[in-house]
């Protein structure tokens, strides 16, 4: 199991039961003030029962949905256990005889189903409690995980964009050197229309010079 906790109540629960079934076995044979103690020891050990089986149910509800079937399952075992010793019960305070006491003996149980009935009121008060605990801790969790997600995914961003940041610094000192060497390229060229017009002036005075020559001297 996944739940210490459950395996705890579990215990409890297996032990709380096999006293049940020790004390219903005597109950046959005793009567009177005898048998009232003896219904009064179980009924409190069926409550018992019912509050442990209450707090395993939230165990179960909060546990991984791997584990909670097999919990479910054993809940619904334990359960009725628990009913069919309380049917049990019933039967035998039906069956069983009573005496002059019967209404001081009916008063004091009436006054322990208050008391139980207040019990039940306050552990399942508790039990709601805890499974809000137990909802906002999961929430907590949830919200802890998708934080860590989210600080990983603002690192692989952060480093995304320094690689692109030193791209464009390669980027711009390569443009930067494609400008140079566009410049030296433009002062060539000019320096190289530069002297190919002093050769075609050159050129064009030495034919002139022949052409003079040549026809007028």
């Amino acid at each position: 199991m996944s739940s210490e906790k459950f395996e705890s109540l579990e215990d409890d629960l297996s032990s709380i039961l096999d006293d049940i079934k020790t004390k219903e076995r005597k109950i046959t044979g005793v009567s009177g003030e005898e048998r009232k103690n003896a219904v009064r020891q179980i009924e409190r050990k069926i409550e018992e029962a019912t509050l442990v089986l209450q707090e395993m149910e939230g165990e179960a509800k909060v546990a991984p949905v791997s584990y909670r079937t097999q919990m479910l399952s054993k809940i619904r075992h334990y359960r009725a256990e628990v009913e069919q010793s309380s049917r049990s019960l019933k039967r035998e305070g039906t069956s069983g005889a009573r005496g002059a006491d019967n209404y001081a003996f009916d008063r004091e149980d009436r006054l322990d189903a208050s008391n139980r009935a207040k019990l039940l009121q306050g552990n399942q008060s508790l039990q709601r409690t805890s499974e809000s605990i137990a909802r906002s801790r999961q929430i907590a969790e949830e919200t802890d995980t998708i934080g860590v997600e989210i600080i990983d995914e603002l690192d692989t961003q952060r480093e995304t964009l320094l690689r692109t940041k030193d791209k464009l610094t390669d980027t711009d000192q390569n443009l930067g050197r494609s400008r140079k060497i566009l410049k030296t390229m433009a002062r060539r060229m000019m320096t190289n229309k530069l002297i190919l017009a002093v050769i075609i002036l050159v050129e064009l005075a030495i034919l002139g010079g022949l052409v003079y020559w040549k026809f007028f001297s």
